[in-house]
């Protein structure tokens, strides 16, 4: 897709959270950065997030798409209201309440959530950097939460920054499971039973006998929470790997 030219010349680029959302001169917007990160996000989970582009949002919002670049100097921006408007459903973080694994898990299942309810969200947060206040304040709750726990702040850093890359990772493959699905027409049970026949004549054949005992004794498979089964358990274990464990706290 082609980006939205940017009217008028080039300028000194900041970023969006600098510069104040009213100037202080000129005429007050008409809308406020709220309103556009809604319906663009709205425009992204109804039609995809290649539907989102400043056009189409300026004509979900009655203005002009000239209009719009008075509020935001190109469509990267609006993608970085996207993600702060999104990371702050649901109001701000919490306090930390000392159980630093409780609190990571707890962050690990918002942003799975995040991402189950604005899929496009798995890829268009991913390595980008955001430093909105929602973003921001997470961020913040992330690194309070083990704080303390012998980590360096590089440490910690890495250990917020390994936790995401699970979370959106996993995300991605349960979305894509449920995506590949869809496009068959069939629900989970369904594509169990066709791809059962082969499975078994693979079992059959002796070749692949790891692959024969999750075909034949696996329960996980077949389990109606079988999602959120797997997800907790990597993130257990995600968990356990982020504190060294020489700290008493860690076990």
């Amino acid at each position: 897709m082609l980006e939205d030219p940017q009217p008028g010349g080039s300028r000194e680029h900041t970023l969006i959270w600098a510069r104040p959302e009213r100037a202080a001169k000129g005429p007050a917007p008409s809308r406020s950065r709220a309103q556009i990160a809604a319906a663009a996000v709205e425009l992204a989970d109804a039609e995809g997030l290649e539907a989102v582009s400043m056009r189409r949002v300026a004509a979900v919002l009655g203005i002009g798409a000239a209009s719009l670049y008075r509020y935001l100097e190109s469509k990267d921006e609006l993608y970085d209201l996207m993600i702060d408007h999104v990371e702050g459903e649901g109001g701000p973080p919490p306090p930390v309440t000392g159980d630093w694994r409780a609190d990571l898990a707890d962050l690990a299942h918002k942003v799975r959530g995040s991402i189950h309810r604005h899929p496009w969200m798995a890829s268009l947060a991913t390595g980008r950097p955001t430093f909105g206040p929602s973003s921001l304040a997470w961020n913040e709750y992330g690194l309070a939460a083990i704080d303390g726990l012998g980590l360096s702040i590089d440490e910690m850093l890495m250990a917020n920054e390994i936790l995401q890359a699970y979370v959106r990772g996993s995300a991605m493959s349960e979305l894509a499971e449920q995506q590949a699905l869809q496009r068959a027409g069939l629900s989970r049970e369904q594509w169990m039973e066709a791809v059962g026949p082969y499975m078994m004549s693979v079992v059959q054949r002796g070749e692949h006998p790891h692959l024969a005992r999750v075909v034949l004794d696996a329960d996980t498979p077949h389990a109606e929470d079988r999602k959120d089964l797997v997800f907790n358990a990597g993130l257990a274990r995600i968990l356990d790997g982020l504190v060294p464990r020489t700290d008493p706290s860690s076990r």
